[in-house]
């Protein structure tokens, strides 16, 4: 099999000997897509859906001390249920109301509005990528390092793995791999597998190092004091949780891409010439731009404004490099925003969902009882209606620290109850909504990311249900341990 690229300065031709199999899952996952639901349709459905509860479930709400729930202060609202609602046009003072159809309408604008940070930081980086790809540093870059590893997907796949998750649950990376999921998918591509293998290689990392947290700030900062203890205490069982959901990570990785189809002693040449000085100069700068994206958030404190002014900056200079010109570097900016733009959308309706349980006032019900289903006379079953409570309520707050903000005063109290350290209650609370970000279609990170490698949700859950299934087994072997180590 002969292939041309365009490396950009050059044209460079590989040759590759695999077997006429190879690209059986890759047809598989292509009718997959051409024949699952619409993102945006899957999206649509869950909004109705909570649109629907708002009639069906009572309205109550907690006294809060700023964000912060305050313990015990749940109360029930009184609430008109009327189907005459749904044609309301304004809203009682008095009682509670479920939502209108013109709130159901004005969700996705106010969801759009609440996640525009993230939307514009996605479609800056696709720009960016539109960038680095017409100009071909992309695809030399990723030829020599394929290269100097003979295309070893058994030694390439592991390693960054580890790296990607290494990042995660130590310096709390998530929307800053945005940036590297286009070099995953490409990578992918050029070892014969579908862009679902390039994004699962990325997401599956992040989600393991997530899970365990052990120095992760974007959680810990937010939970740990909220039962009052030092923040980055208990590291020993989440560095244990780390490696173990890692491990796990990896091999249901490795197993999936041997059933793929792909070959291991496939004979793959590419060329392993020295880099044409344009491209050495991207790349260099684009690693360059990586490390400081690390050190500022985790230094500086920054968040989705910052990193999406750090993305222009970070475009401005590649296009520069370029040798497109203005107007072709133009070009390719906006050819690479275009592919994803479906991404602003699918985040929009994703927070649109949060929108229509709070103007229904039920999202404080919500959060009452999956709470009362954590049981108060056993720790170990207590424990694990903490982690399960957790993870039915990041569907409906799919922000880490906004959920922490939310349920740890609760679970915190009943936690010293029954007789569990605060660092379980907060691992409980980690696995929880680690667990679901995996999967969850109002998360918009994820979204991003699906978005970003053009991988519909339908599939991309498929693939995954397996490995979350794993997951959730070991959560209940490492919350009893937990509890039974007095950790």
């Amino acid at each position: 099999m002969k292939k041309e690229l365009d490396g950009g300065d050059k044209k460079e031709k590989i040759s590759a000997k695999l077997p006429a199999q190879k690209n059986s899952f890759n047809n598989t996952a292509l009718k997959v897509e051409r024949k699952g639901s619409n993102p945006i349709i899957i999206l649509m459905s869950i909004l109705l859906l909570a649109a629907a509860l708002t009639y069906w479930v009572g309205s109550g709400e907690f006294a809060r001390d700023g964000n912060l729930v305050v313990p015990g202060s749940f109360q029930s609202v009184e609430k008109d249920r009327s189907i005459s609602n749904l044609w309301r046009v304004s809203d009682s003072a008095d009682v509670a109301q479920p939502v209108s159809i013109i709130q159901i309408a004005m969700a996705i604008p106010l969801g759009l509005e609440r996640g525009a940070n993230l939307i514009f930081m996605v479609l800056i980086i696709g720009g960016m990528f539109g960038i680095l790809t017409k100009a071909g540093a992309v695809t030399a870059g990723l030829e020599r390092l394929l290269g100097a590893l003979r295309g070893n997907v058994y030694v390439l796949v592991p390693t960054l793995m580890f790296v990607f998750a290494a990042g995660s649950t130590f310096l709390g990376l998530a929307s800053e791999y945005l940036l590297i999921i286009p070099l995953m998918v490409e990578m992918a591509r050029r070892l014969g597998m579908s862009n679902l293998m390039g994004l699962a290689i990325l997401t599956i990392s992040v989600k393991a190092g997530f899970l365990a947290s052990v120095t992760n700030p974007v959680a810990l900062t937010v939970a740990q004091p909220l039962v009052d203890v030092p923040v980055f205490s208990g590291i020993s069982m989440r560095l244990v949780a780390f490696f173990v959901f890692t491990i796990v990570g990896i091999i249901f990785m490795m197993v999936m891409i041997k059933r793929s189809g792909f070959d291991p002693d496939a004979v793959i040449e590419f060329d392993t010439s020295k880099l044409s000085f344009r491209h050495a100069l991207m790349l260099l700068v684009l690693c360059a731009g990586i490390g400081l994206l690390v050190y500022a958030s985790t230094t500086w404190g920054w968040r989705n404004q910052q990193l999406t002014a750090f993305y222009i900056g970070l475009a401005v200079v590649l296009a520069s490099i370029s040798g497109l010109g203005a107007s072709g570097a133009a070009d390719a900016f906006v050819e690479g925003m275009r592919k994803i733009l479906l991404a602003a959308i699918l985040i929009g309706v994703a927070f649109a969902i949060a929108v229509t349980l709070q103007n229904g006032q039920i999202l404080d019900t919500v959060i009452f009882r999956l709470t009362s289903i954590v049981g108060e006379d056993n720790p170990l079953l207590a424990v694990q209606g903490m982690f399960v409570s957790q993870l039915l309520l990041d569907f409906l707050i799919p922000s880490t620290s906004g959920q922490a903000a939310v349920s740890m005063p609760i679970l915190g109290p009943i936690g010293q109850l029954v007789g569990l350290t605060p660092n379980t209650t907060v691992l409980a609370f980690l696995f929880g909504n680690g667990i679901s970000t995996i999967f969850t279609p109002t998360s918009g990170t994820l979204l991003a990311y699906l978005a970003t490698a053009q991988v519909p949700w339908a599939t991309w859950a498929k693939f995954v249900l397996p490995l979350v299934g794993i997951y959730i087994v070991l959560c209940v072997l490492l919350l009893a341990i937990a509890v039974l180590v007095g950790y």
